[in-house]
């Protein structure tokens, strides 16, 4: 054989997996596609369907592709947004730094690593765009990217808080787009001049650059089973929030304090994390519990103490309590005065 590896595909077919033809008027033209989503989706649809059976496509499929795509753009586009400043010379966070969030967002990336490059060797497209897609739309944009909002923003600018998100984001966004370059080869060329404008060093082009691999340094499988259950515990509480805002009892998540109830383990997983817990349940207050072993957790909401800093719009009881600033809560004084 005048080859080491031979792939095969199944026909292109339409959404219900009818043959193709101009009888029943279900043909699809690649330029059709281009014009109305542009080149990368219609790349992104090649990659993303399974070739080992009947290829389908339809107005559908590639609406929900052209979504996906947003998503991923839309990540990158955030972690671009929050990288001015940081040069990794001399702004990374050393490991044993690092919040444990940005551990957690590394060890995540690692898996991602991993999976994706084992599907590129087994020639398996649509799991890289699919693990991509869910790395971009659960672990970035549902959790990690929002709980850091406030970090980003409201610490200061040069702070080893602010320093130690943006340390993860630039390995995140170097990792992302290098791993998706050979499926979204202009888009991911376009991300990466924009992160080279930022961050000095880079190859020229990211079809030049290396491709990532696992750094076992962040693997940390024990404190990843310990996220998973502070995570569960998290949509518990944004159930309980969401219910709240439909009550009216309150607007925003940051009016609220969360008072939690919990047996044991429980109560001693929360309680040692206790000051980040505002923080990962957006809201202004925690307070933690203990009940006795059998008894189920329970989440009640109440409205948060205090007053509504007109920086961080966290209700804190410390809000006036500087002179120079009392319109702000202690830490937000803090920073400005720094």
């Amino acid at each position: 054989a005048p080859y080491k590896t031979v792939l095969t595909h199944g026909f292109v077919v339409d959404g219900e997996g009818k043959k193709m033809s101009k009888t029943l008027g279900n043909v699809i033209h690649p330029n059709d596609v281009i014009k109305k989503y542009g080149a990368e989706v219609l790349r992104l649809w090649v990659a993303a369907e399974d070739y080992r059976d009947d290829i389908r496509i339809s107005g559908e499929i590639l609406q929900r592709l052209s979504e996906a795509y947003r998503r991923y753009r839309n990540t990158c586009r955030f972690l671009l947004g929050n990288l001015t400043g940081f040069d990794p010379a001399s702004d990374r966070v050393a490991d044993a730094d690092l919040e444990e969030i940005d551990r957690w967002a590394l060890h995540r990336l690692q898996q991602l690593i991993a999976d994706v490059l084992k599907a590129y060797e087994s020639f398996e497209f649509h799991r890289i765009h699919y693990r991509i897609h869910n790395f971009c739309v659960v672990d970035m944009s549902a959790f990690y990217l929002d709980v850091l909002k406030d970090r980003l923003y409201c610490s200061g600018f040069k702070s080893r808080e602010r320093r130690s998100a943006q340390t993860a984001m630039f390995e995140i966004l170097r990792a992302i787009t290098a791993l998706y370059a050979p499926l979204l080869p202009f888009t991911t060329e376009e991300i990466w001049g924009h992160l080279a404008a930022i961050i000095g060093g880079l190859e020229a082009s990211v079809h030049v650059s290396r491709f990532p691999s696992p750094d076992f340094r962040y693997m940390d499988q024990a404190a990843a089973g310990r996220w998973e259950e502070l995570i569960a515990v998290r949509e518990t509480v944004n159930r309980n929030l969401e219910e709240a805002r439909r009550q009216k009892q309150i607007g925003s998540s940051l009016e609220a304090e969360v008072v939690i109830t919990a047996p044991g383990k429980q109560f001693a997983l929360l309680k040692e994390s206790e000051t980040f817990l505002p923080t990962l349940f957006i809201v202004s207050s925690v307070r933690i519990e203990e009940v006795e072993d059998g008894k189920e957790t329970v989440v009640v909401i109440r409205n948060a103490p205090g007053t509504k800093c007109e920086r961080c719009w966290n209700y804190q009881t410390t809000v006036g309590d500087d002179p120079e600033h009392p319109t702000l809560c202690r830490r937000c004084a803090a920073v400005l005065r720094a």
